[in-house]
C-alpha cells in the first residue's frame, strides 16, 4: 500500500488517500483505494507533515496485510496424543463466514478506524467474534465471549473491552452499513431496483 497525491488542477488542492495494488483476474495490475484520509491543505493544521506521517501509516497498513495473509505452516507428529479430560474442540465453520467477512472488507473499515484510537484491544478482532457468534450460535455478550476459544482466529480481549468496544460500533454503525451496501452490489450485484421493506405491526390495547 502506498499514499496517493491527487492533485486538482482546477483548484490546486492535493487530496491524499492509501492505495492497494493488486492483480486482477485478467493479469492486469490496478489499484483500488483502501482509505481516503482528506485535503492536504485541511490536514496540514493537525498534522506537522501530513505526507510523511500518512506514509507510515500506509507502511504499517502494508505489514499488517502481509502478516494476515503469509502462508502458515502447521508441524504434527501421530505419536502426540492429547492429556484425558482435555477439551482443545474448536469451530471451523467460521472459515467460510470469515471468508465473507473480508471480501466486504469488514476488517478494512474497522481496522482503518480503530489505529486512531488509543485502545489496546483489537475492535476487528471482537467484531469478528460477534460475527462468527451470532451467525452459528446465537448468544448473549457475555456468553459469546466465554465461548472465543473455540475459534482459530486470535481473540486477546476481556469481557469489558468488548463491552466498551460497544460504543465505538455504535459510531460508525451508519457508515458500516452503507458501505457494506455498496461492496455487496458490486461484489454480487445487488439489484436496489426494487427493495421490499418488512414492518412488525404492533396492536395497543388499554
Amino acid at each position: 500500500m502506498f499514499l496517493r497525491k491527487n492533485r486538482n488542477a482546477k483548484t490546486g488542492r492535493t487530496h491524499l488517500a492509501i492505495v492497494q495494488g493488486y492483480r486482477s483476474a485478467d493479469g492486469k495490475n490496478r489499484h483500488k483505494t483502501v482509505q481516503k484520509i482528506g485535503f492536504l491543505d485541511v490536514l496540514e493544521k493537525e498534522y506537522e507533515d501530513p505526507i510523511a506521517h500518512f506514509t507510515q501509516i500506509a507502511k504499517q497498513m502494508t505489514a499488517e496485510h502481509e502478516e494476515k495473509t503469509r502462508p502458515v505452516t502447521l508441524t504434527l507428529s501421530t505419536q502426540d496424543s492429547l492429556p484425558v479430560g482435555t477439551n482443545n474442540r474448536k469451530n471451523f465453520g467460521h472459515v467460510a463466514i470469515s471468508k465473507l467477512y473480508h471480501e466486504l472488507e469488514l476488517d478494512y473499515f474497522i481496522n482503518n478506524r480503530r489505529r486512531y484510537t488509543k485502545t489496546a484491544y483489537n475492535h476487528n478482532a471482537i467484531f469478528k467474534l460477534l460475527v462468527y457468534q451470532r451467525l452459528l450460535q446465537p448468544s448473549s455478550k457475555k456468553k459469546t465471549f466465554e465461548q472465543k476459544q473455540r475459534f482459530f482466529d486470535i481473540l486477546d480481549f476481556s469481557l469489558d473491552d468488548l463491552y466498551r468496544s460497544l460504543n465505538f460500533f455504535t459510531k460508525f454503525k451508519d457508515e458500516m452499513l452503507l458501505g457494506l451496501h455498496k461492496r455487496i452490489t458490486t461484489l454480487y450485484r445487488r439489484d436496489t431496483s426494487l427493495v421490499y421493506y418488512a414492518v412488525t405491526n404492533l396492536l395497543l390495547r388499554n
